[in-house]
């Protein structure tokens, strides 16, 4: 039978689209990047503090892949995961809409689906959890309306109301109105709100939230990805600041944010494209004159951030034999491929890595249905063999009669 995850990771490779599977199985490259990044996550996950990175890299050259890899790496430290790929509907400069995608895409360890509201719905109102969690909303934060929201959530029996409170804390924030009256209907009492609540002012509490939260359900942290963070260069000149401001609250963490590790993913061209292309630095100094430090720190960051540089011959040659291996096992072959070879289809992909994976496997595709591509020929011990391919010349008058018979 066909290994079926094998043929998965090369459909992922062959489409060129970034996959959690290709993460899980080639972690080989960029080894230092790697121990950089595992041993963050180690920290955080000891410590209990939190930390941010910022990596850059050119279009193609894996920038996502190595996500994929963190994002695996967490997993089996026991972390949940949430992913944001940067876009119109989730800018950076509104983290509330960055908060909402993020919930959206929250994957608990040994889940292949977002979500965990079903861990929610295990805890009980007078559990020590909920209590600690409680107890928090209403003394730590910036407001204390998590506190309303989290009592009334798990003492409602009416399920409409529990959607609506569930619903909020996956960032379709419920109005503060809403709140009063349910709550008003469970306990026969007033809400009387510290501060009122407002999304654009006080997002902050519910990532801080959500990291005790999660902690707090034995996991050992909690890991946040951004992928295509440069599109924030699209953004007009006071939003991108704003943008650099909200990098920083992660890059450069308030103690309230436990055991969270962020790592955001720019492309190589962001320094000269948007910092020194829109003059960024003298953008702040018009925009927030006296408070100039959040933004001033991040692109200090984006500037001195790891270049995620290309592959050398070798991590290459490893990545190709992987690929070997999986495609043999994917369609039940021996492509008994030469690593030159191999090298040779590579480079015929043009630059950037991604194409040059995808040139490879077109190489194995054709071997395997054919037993021949360009010159390089398999025999029936799946051996590789070189033919020259004749001209139209040598075979005479009738070319497509000499072709069908040309290995006969």
């Amino acid at each position: 039978m066909f290994d079926m995850e094998a043929r998965r990771v090369i459909e992922a490779l062959r489409s060129g689209i970034p996959s959690r599977s290709v993460g899980r199985y080639f972690t080989e490259a960029r080894p230092q990047i790697m121990k950089d990044l595992s041993e963050k996550l180690e920290t955080v996950c000891e410590k209990g503090t939190s930390d941010g990175m910022i990596i850059m890299g050119k279009y193609g050259e894996g920038k996502t892949h190595l996500l994929n890899t963190v994002f695996n790496m967490a997993h089996e430290n026991n972390m949940v995961v949430s992913y944001l790929s940067v876009s119109r509907e989730s800018p950076l400069d509104k983290l509330y809409l960055v908060y909402q995608k993020l919930m959206a895409n929250t994957f608990l360890p040994g889940r292949e689906q977002p979500g965990f509201m079903q861990v929610l719905d295990d805890m009980t109102p007078n559990s020590p959890v909920a209590s600690e969690l409680m107890v928090y909303g209403a003394k730590e934060l910036e407001t204390d309306k998590l506190y309303y929201l989290l009592r009334a959530c798990l003492n409602t029996e009416d399920q409409e109301e529990k959607f609506q409170l569930q619903a909020d804390l996956m960032g379709d924030f419920i109005a503060n109105p809403m709140l009063r009256k349910i709550y008003r209907r469970i306990f026969n009492t007033s809400v009387k709100f510290s501060t009122s609540f407002s999304k654009t002012k006080h997002c902050q509490d519910y990532f801080y939230f959500m990291s005790l939260l999660f902690q707090k359900l034995g996991y050992n942290g909690w890991v946040i990805l951004v992928d295509e963070a440069e599109l924030m260069g699209r953004l007009g000149k006071k939003a991108r600041q704003n943008a650099y401001r909200n990098i920083y609250r992660f890059l450069n963490p308030d103690p309230r944010l436990v055991s969270t590790f962020s790592l955001f993913a720019f492309s190589a061209s962001f320094e000269e494209d948007v910092i020194e292309g829109k003059h960024e630095f003298e953008n702040l100094e018009e925009i927030y004159p006296e408070d100039q430090e959040p933004g001033r720190a991040v692109l200090n960051a984006i500037m001195k951030a790891p270049q995620l540089l290309p592959l050398s011959r070798e991590e290459i040659l490893q990545i190709l034999e992987r690929i070997q291996e999986f495609h043999g096992r994917a369609y039940q072959w021996t492509p008994d491929i030469s690593p030159d070879s191999m090298i040779r289809a590579s480079g015929s992909g043009g630059f950037l890595l991604r194409t040059k994976l995808r040139a490879a496997i077109e190489l194995l595709d054709q071997l395997y249905q054919y037993h021949e591509a360009g010159g390089i020929r398999i025999d029936e011990v799946g051996k590789e063999t070189y033919a020259e391919v004749p001209s139209l010349e040598e075979l005479g008058s009738d070319p497509i009669t000499e072709l069908l018979n040309v290995d006969k």
